[in-house]
């Protein structure tokens, strides 16, 4: 039997991996089911929702050059007319509120904004990290700058005195 895409198949559970499960169809050819096709929600392991031996009914979504197979389950669940499957919640949403400084989800901070949605706690104007939060020793983007700056006029600094030593003080004049 040829397997095509969108064809609707019973098969066999052989193998679980971190990433998916092998599934045996009829006449020994084996397809997998990434772990972002088992569920409609957020699939963490692959063994919470698949055991070994178990019957399922998968949907062929693509089969490659080579061979390979990919299945869905949550793509085979026969759903009535206009039912769409239920969205995943987004990182980020929920209701825990609105995040503290005003945020909004914004992807950079903004000066004197405070914090934001890019990951790193920002850094105030008044040299502390927002809302009490330690840095943990792990310098912030402005710490780096501040430091570059102090080495680079030290450097400079050094070149001119020994420059200047050279040529004989300033004001010298050269032969």
């Amino acid at each position: 039997m040829a397997i095509e895409v969108g064809a609707k198949l019973e098969g066999k559970v052989t193998g679980i991996t971190h990433f998916g499960a092998f599934v045996d169809l009829s006449g020994g050819v084996t397809g997998l089911v990434h772990i972002s096709e088992i569920a409609d929600n957020y699939v963490k392991d692959v063994k919470d929702h698949l055991k070994i031996d178990d019957v399922v009914k998968v949907k062929v979504i693509n089969v490659d050059k080579d061979g390979k197979i990919g299945l869905s389950i949550k793509q085979a669940i026969d759903r009535p007319e206009g039912q769409a499957p239920p969205q995943r919640e987004r990182f980020g949403s929920g209701d825990r509120g609105p995040r503290p400084g005003g945020g909004g989800g914004d992807r950079f901070p903004r000066p004197g904004g405070g914090g934001g949605g890019g990951g790193r706690p920002y850094k105030s104007n008044s040299g502390k990290p927002p809302y009490g939060k330690p840095s943990f020793g792990k310098p912030t983007f402005e710490d780096k700058v501040s430091r570059f700056l102090k080495d680079s006029e030290e450097r400079i600094s050094s070149l001119k005195k020994n420059t200047d030593s050279k040529r004989g003080g300033r004001g010298a004049k050269r032969v």
